[in-house]
């Protein structure tokens, strides 16, 4: 089964472009570069 068998939203952005998901605490990104845009939200997150 995969995530959206089992009940996920599953989105996604363009192949080899930064996309983020922050939904609550879980904060998810779709690729490598992806990284600086997942540690931006994460730090502002902890504000």
């Amino acid at each position: 089964m995969n995530a959206r068998e089992n009940g996920a939203t599953v989105t996604g952005g363009p192949a080899w472009a930064p996309h983020i998901e922050v939904d609550g605490n879980l904060i998810t990104g779709q690729n490598p570069a992806s990284g600086a845009a997942v540690a931006s939200a994460l730090l502002e997150r902890l504000r």
